[in-house]
């Protein structure tokens, strides 16, 4: 987890390494804004199910490595963003990603991916989607850029978002890019 998030004060919760494969990515989640319990009691797991579908699915074998997880509130996300990108207010989501590697003694760190819970919840209900799926839809979002995807340009977005389509599906999940457009008319 990086020093930002330790700073703010976000509880790392270590995985289960006996379940895990040596070479496996192991991910760190940390929960610190209690509403996502609240209001997805099973949010542990859909999380770390939805960073492990990007990671399987995203054409990149990653051995090895560590991922961290926070589920934040707009508090820390706007903290986060004003200090790290120089913009005010919350975002849904922040990937930071990591350092370390091949060459390095320590593990790959691949990153953070902190969720903000009442921009995410806003956004959910505005699009008409369960907080659950868009939860695993920005897990997936954040971990693929941490992974080196993007969408700052019309092409990278539409493989982007052709790929979040293909791992939302394979949890069951609908596009949320046509739920998106449908809820706008």
């Amino acid at each position: 987890m990086t020093g930002a998030i330790a700073r703010l004060g976000a509880r790392k919760t270590m995985p289960d390494r006996k379940r895990a494969p040596a070479d496996a990515v192991a991910i760190d989640l940390a929960i610190p804004c209690a509403q996502w319990r609240r209001a997805v009691p099973n949010v542990a797991t859909l999380a770390t199910q939805a960073a492990r579908a990007a990671l399987a699915r995203a054409g990149r074998r990653i051995r090895g490595a560590e991922l961290s997880l926070v589920l934040a509130d707009d508090a820390t996300i706007a903290a986060l963003n004003q200090r790290w990108r120089h913009r005010a207010g919350p975002t849904n989501v922040l990937a930071f990603p990591g350092g370390g590697g091949p060459d390095s003694a320590a593990p790959l760190l691949l990153g953070d991916v902190i969720l903000a819970f009442e921009t995410v919840a806003r956004e959910a209900k505005e699009q008409g989607k369960t907080l659950s799926d868009h939860l695993r839809h920005l897990v997936i979002h954040g971990v693929l850029h941490l992974l080196g995807h993007d969408h700052e340009e019309a092409a990278m977005a539409r493989r982007m978002e052709a790929l979040e389509k293909r791992i939302l599906a394979t949890l069951g999940i609908a596009d949320p890019y046509r739920l998106r457009e449908d809820a706008h008319g």
